[in-house]
């Protein structure tokens, strides 16, 4: 397997992962477990303990898990461009743009997806390696800001994104001094409206 296809099938993977845990993914689990075990173990690893969870969880018991997790915690927030534009005109522009690159790699979202979402992010870059890796890590810092906030709350989802993480080269000065920001001052806060993506999200619809 070529390094751009063990990124694909981990990004791919890890898509299904971060995305609401419904009954497909339920039904998805066993070849989730089988594709990840053909991955190094820094990146294997972390998902099969995931999976273990998953599986040993009840769904209703993993939907509400996952809602006061990434709906109810803004240190926990799935969608990108919010760590590094908060609720401002900027973050809509990212988002349009975002649409835009995804339409032109043949990714066409639903009315319900908001593209900055990591399960998006994580299948665009499945479908677009190389286009892929720049933008995740365009947003490192704020990956990483979540990842430590997922350990921080003890959540199984932390596992998901060690697995991320260990997709990416490690962490340098000047990503680190963002991540201290970024935890030190949060987000912009300027509030603007974001026509044409609403921010709320409802509760058990798809991610």
């Amino acid at each position: 397997m070529t390094d751009q296809a063990m990124l694909s099938r981990a990004w791919q993977i890890q898509s299904l992962l971060i995305g609401y845990p419904d009954e497909s993914l339920y039904e998805r689990a066993g070849l989730l477990r089988q594709g990840a075990a053909g991955l190094p173990a820094t990146l294997s690893d972390p998902l099969i303990r995931f999976l273990d969870h998953l599986t040993a969880t009840p769904p209703g018991t993993l939907a509400a898990d996952y809602v006061a997790t990434f709906d109810h915690r803004k240190r926990c927030c799935l969608y990108l461009t919010y760590y590094a534009h908060g609720d401002t005109r900027n973050r809509g522009m990212a988002l349009l743009e975002l649409k835009q690159a995804y339409a032109a790699a043949g990714l066409q979202l639903t009315d319900e997806e908001l593209p900055d979402h990591l399960a998006v992010v994580l299948e665009y870059a499945a479908i677009d390696p190389s286009a892929g890796v720049d933008l995740l890590l365009a947003h490192r810092a704020g990956l990483e800001l979540l990842r430590l906030a997922l350990h921080d709350a003890t959540s199984p989802w932390s596992q998901v994104l060690d697995s991320i993480s260990a997709t990416l080269p490690p962490l340098i000065g000047d990503q680190r001094t963002a991540v201290a920001r970024l935890a030190a001052q949060g987000p912009p806060v300027e509030q603007v409206g974001l026509t044409p993506y609403a921010l709320p999200h409802p509760e058990g619809a798809p991610r």
